[in-house]
């Protein structure tokens, strides 16, 4: 069904795309059937999955690097208030401003690889998850962590105390905050195709930014527009990759 939905939207967006050929002319605006015909040669070409490949390993890279630093960080913020109070100033001062802006200083610092468009990803992903599940964590209705303290109170050693602390971690606060830590990550996916785009459109010679840019450069419009593409279905695919992790990972969500 699904799949259908998606079919359905894809037909609109091609009838809307070639109402905007009628109005601008070929010369402007490559027409879908066009695109489609560069897109399947381009599909057949080592040089094309060289670049979907790089753009791939980027954005899976920059996302889930982000979330595994971000979401642990966003509960122990959410849990202990002494820990929030210094650190929630310095993440609320740089949370507002476009991670795109550290691209120049991450060169600078390390070097023309990949490490700083990885970097920028997580930066942009990871403000938001760190965010929303500070947020899910503080909001948590205080009697369930209550019914936790009365049903693990005992020993004070120090082994205790990490078991205590894991099993908190475990039944109360990553139930609390996953779901809506995960719908942010889902969010976050699109504006981190879009800093990954900017990313590649520097000191790059692969990646689907780069082929863009490129075919731009060259007034080749069926390439653009077939890297634009390409570069939309990647983004799509992180959408439901993160809808695949939610169903996995939030069951109770959908009970």
């Amino acid at each position: 069904m699904k799949l259908l939905r998606y079919l359905a939207a894809l037909a609109a967006l091609g009838l809307l795309w070639q109402a905007g050929v009628w109005l601008l002319g070929e010369r402007v605006l490559p027409s879908p059937l066009a695109v489609g015909r560069h897109l399947a040669y381009a599909a057949g070409t080592a040089d094309f999955w060289r670049h979907v490949r790089a753009s791939g390993v980027r954005a899976l890279a920059g996302v889930f690097s982000g979330f595994a630093v971000a979401f642990p960080l966003g509960l122990l913020l959410g849990h202990m208030k002494r820990l929030d109070a210094w650190a929630s100033p310095f993440i609320f001062l740089t949370y507002p401003a476009p991670k795109i802006l550290a691209l120049p200083a991450l060169l600078v610092l390390l070097g023309l690889g990949e490490a700083p468009k990885i970097i920028l990803i997580a930066l942009t992903v990871g403000y938001q998850v760190l965010a929303v599940t500070r947020d899910s964590v503080r909001g948590l209705d205080p009697r369930y962590l209550d019914s936790f303290a009365a049903m693990h109170s005992g020993g004070r050693n120090g082994r205790f105390k990490v078991r205590r602390a894991l099993q908190l971690a475990r039944h109360v606060l990553v139930p609390a905050a996953l779901p809506s830590a995960v719908t942010s990550l889902r969010l976050a996916a699109g504006t981190a195709v879009a800093v990954l785009f900017m990313a590649e459109s520097f000191v790059t010679d692969q990646g689907l930014g780069f082929l863009i840019m490129d075919a731009w450069g060259g007034l080749d419009l069926p390439r653009m527009f077939s890297g634009i593409i390409a570069m939309s279905l990647l983004g799509a695919l992180l959408y439901e990759a993160c809808n695949l992790i939610e169903r996995l990972f939030c069951r109770w969500a959908y009970l």
